[in-house]
């Protein structure tokens, strides 16, 4: 079987804790092994606009057979110009269409100071896969179900944007679920074993919460 090859085009929410990293983990953890194989554009605080201009995001999906190619616009720009991010996600959905790979959205999360505007965030980027048809991976969906489940669990990083490790594990749990269909509960990686402060269950909370955001990939 060939393997699932996934680009990564985005900033330091996808690099933070080796996000990426970990979805490769919890591939080789699952019964039967998943092969997947990642590589990354990355560049902090980077929107799309900026990468497809910059040019090196174009070359990358150019260079290789990828299976997907996963656009993580700036954070807060869903929220102030979700125009200029459906405008960029269309232009990088061509190129990736035309490479014969499928066009991947990672939802990420509100801040923690504004977490009251996370249903705004999910719906722009809910809206705009609709649109070009794309795969919604919804993360920061995840994130509000492990909120309303555990309110005393941190996800954010001490500045209050950043995933902390057990944000970045949720999130590539949810990636597991939605590229694979297969329920991340139970695997065990380094990563889920480095998430303390809430007891054993800790880990499986975030895979339950995962697997049923999964289902809410927006296709």
């Amino acid at each position: 079987m060939k393997p699932t090859r996934v680009l990564f085009i985005g900033n330091s929410f996808t690099n933070r804790n080796d996000m990426p990293g970990m979805i490769e983990r919890l591939a080789t953890a699952a019964k039967p092994r998943v092969r997947v194989e990642t590589a990354r554009v990355i560049a902090n605080g980077r929107a799309l606009k900026t990468h497809w201009e910059r040019g090196a995001a174009r070359e990358a999906i150019g260079s290789s057979k990828w299976t997907h190619v996963v656009l993580q616009e700036q954070s807060t720009l869903p929220l102030k110009n979700a125009g200029r991010m459906e405008e960029y996600v269309r232009l990088f959905d061509e190129e990736i269409r035309a490479r014969g790979a499928k066009t991947v959205l990672y939802m990420t999360w509100a801040r923690k100071q504004q977490w009251e505007r996370q249903g705004e965030l999910a719906k722009a980027y809910l809206r705009i896969g609709r649109a070009v048809e794309a795969i919604v991976v919804p993360v920061g969906q995840a994130w509000q179900r492990v909120f309303s489940m555990r309110p005393d669990f941190s996800l954010h990083d001490k500045d209050g944007s950043h995933p902390n490790l057990a944000g970045s594990y949720l999130a590539a749990c949810v990636f597991f679920g939605v590229l694979f269909k297969k329920s991340p509960e139970g695997l065990e990686t380094s990563d889920a074993a480095g998430i303390g402060g809430f007891g054993d269950d800790a880990a499986l909370l975030l895979q339950r919460a995962a697997w049923i955001s999964a289902g809410e990939d927006g296709r």
